[in-house]
């Protein structure tokens, strides 16, 4: 009786670190840039925050019903988690926030983003012309401008183009 009470007690230990231990950035950058590798496709990074609306915005639109596909097939997409408060810092990715200091996006606000080519080269980053953060770009200018990174990254054509441009854009 005993024996199985230690043996539950040790089961629950492991299954509480297994469900709040996030993955190490490294571990996931590695997987990313093996599987752009593979795939002929670019790594689409972006550090993001459970308390981030902004984030949530973003992944949304990334997600959307209109996009997805086009996200998903010519990027290896990256979410890492950065800049939790206290009490969720259990969700942050250990090693982002070195990650986000590389990119020299720790002052930009989330979301912020980055693509990298398959060997962790920066293609592009979420800074504007004026190295201010798009971080969710939603208007005009905005979206024309992450549109732009697009394009010169992946093999979206500009009707897709227009589809994300569709979807980003905060209509009034």
């Amino acid at each position: 009786m005993k024996l199985r009470l230690i043996f539950s007690g040790l089961c629950l230990i492991v299954s509480f670190f297994t469900v709040n231990a996030q993955e190490e950035a490294s571990v996931l950058m590695k997987q990313a840039y093996a599987q752009a590798s593979k795939d002929n496709k670019k790594v689409f990074v972006m550090f993001h925050a459970s308390w981030c609306g902004w984030c949530k915005k973003m992944d949304n639109n990334m997600k959307a019903a209109s996009t997805e596909k086009l996200f998903t097939n010519n990027y290896v997409l990256v979410h890492l988690d950065v800049k939790e408060s206290p009490k969720t810092k259990n969700l942050e990715n250990p090693g982002g926030e070195e990650l986000l200091k590389k990119f020299k996006g720790e002052q930009a606000g989330l979301p912020f983003w980055v693509i990298l080519d398959a060997k962790g080269n920066l293609l592009t980053d979420s800074f504007n012309a004026n190295l201010e953060n798009l971080g969710c770009p939603s208007s005009p200018d905005e979206v024309t401008e992450f549109t732009a990174k697009l394009k010169k990254t992946s093999k979206l054509t500009d009707k897709q183009l227009a589809v994300i441009r569709e979807t980003f854009v905060i209509k009034k």
